[in-house]
């Protein structure tokens, strides 16, 4: 496999064995005291291993620095403390290194790097966030795209919800999409987070906000995750489609640039209440959110079934979008999501503390049709 280099928006080098480009990027980029900001998980395995070998074992605590305490699903404590590490360290930069928990925090902490002690639930987009100290995201994940994108999704003290922490000054300055790094996730992983890339270019392509650009990036990535994911998911050492789902993850995180849907309204809470990983709960919502509009908005899913490889461009709108809806919720079956929140302990109590968090999510206002708090509700017991 051949390295190739492109920017839409952050200068990417994509191939087997590129995390080799590390040092010499490092180099280029004038830094010389890295912390890697990872997950107590990520540390004892293949994909570390290898990091480790490329910057240095020898040289761990001198040249290098690592910060490997942040949560599956990341909270506040997680940025103080890497913030702490970073000035501990005397690091000039940041390697977020892992899946979307460990880049989400590895983005975020240079904003108390920035300004130490800062509220985060205080945080606002319009304030000056430029300038931050460099970043280089190496996702070990097919999912979040997180590596590409401007914000990070943090749980905050104050509010004990997810928040996202938008802005453009977030972007990393350099991202390595290294498939031999996923090769230890295990399938079920694979599957969700595989899961979560197919949401966000679902989702994105149906957002009503005009971007043409994404629409088209989108509407490949989906064609992509139809046929690599499922290869993936039985071999995790095709090494050729592992390289695919990590480009149609990051494909999918510059296509939401148009934001996302209900799907991720819902998938939020089912994160921070019942702590459910979010490419599960994104798709064990998604198929019954698909239901929904297409109920409200005709035709809606047409381009998305010709993605996935379905002749539909003769149906009828109606008929478009149930056979879309069939062909992903059948995908997800055979991926091993099969449909049922119950089977993940979620109940009709938890869904009552969820509805009012999910319709304060902002996601949905980007859905192709208008919801309700009690259609978010009614969304929760019909997956469950």
């Amino acid at each position: 496999m051949t390295f190739s280099t492109f920017s839409f928006p952050t200068t990417t080098v994509f191939g087997a064995g590129c995390v080799q480009e590390l040092p010499r990027r490092l180099k280029n980029l004038g830094l010389a005291n890295p912390l890697v900001v990872t997950d107590p998980g990520l540390v004892h395995t293949d994909a570390f291993t290898i990091l480790e070998r490329t910057l240095g074992k020898e040289d761990r605590g001198k040249s290098w620095h690592f910060f490997s305490q942040v949560h599956p699903n990341p909270i506040e404590k997680d940025v103080i403390s890497g913030a702490e590490a970073y000035r501990s360290g005397k690091c000039d930069s940041i390697i977020a290194f892992g899946g979307g928990s460990a880049l989400d925090a590895g983005k975020a902490i240079r904003l108390l790097v920035k300004k130490p002690g800062f509220d985060l639930s205080k945080f606002d987009w319009k304030d000056d966030w430029y300038g931050l100290v460099p970043c280089i995201c190496i996702p070990t994940t097919a999912g979040t795209g997180s590596e590409v994108g401007r914000s990070s999704v943090i749980i905050l003290d104050k509010t004990k919800k997810k928040s996202v922490l938008f802005h453009p000054g977030l972007l990393a300055n350099l991202v390595l999409l290294d498939p031999e790094l996923t090769k230890g996730l295990p399938a079920k992983l694979t599957a969700a987070t595989g899961a979560d890339a197919l949401t966000h270019c679902i989702e994105s392509f149906t957002s009503p906000v005009f971007h043409p650009l994404c629409d088209g990036i989108a509407l490949e990535g989906i064609h992509i995750i139809v046929q690599a994911l499922p290869r993936a998911f039985r071999n995790g050492n095709d090494i050729e489609a592992r390289g695919h789902m990590l480009v149609a993850a990051a494909m999918g995180a510059v296509a939401f640039q148009k934001d996302l849907g209900a799907t991720h309204s819902l998938a939020h809470p089912l994160s921070t209440i019942c702590g459910m990983h979010h490419g599960l709960a994104n798709a064990l919502c998604l198929p019954f959110v698909m239901r929904f509009n297409a109920d409200r908005k005709s035709g809606v899913y047409r381009r998305i079934g010709v993605a996935c490889g379905l002749d539909v461009l003769q149906s009828s709108d109606t008929e478009a979008d149930e056979q879309t809806i069939d062909f992903i919720g059948d995908f997800l079956n055979k991926l091993g999501l099969r449909p049922g929140l119950r089977n993940y302990d979620v109940t009709e109590a938890h869904i009552e503390m969820m509805a009012p968090q999910a319709y304060a999510d902002s996601c949905h206002q980007t859905n192709p049709v208008p919801v309700t708090e009690a259609d978010l509700r009614d969304l929760y017991l019909q997956a469950l």
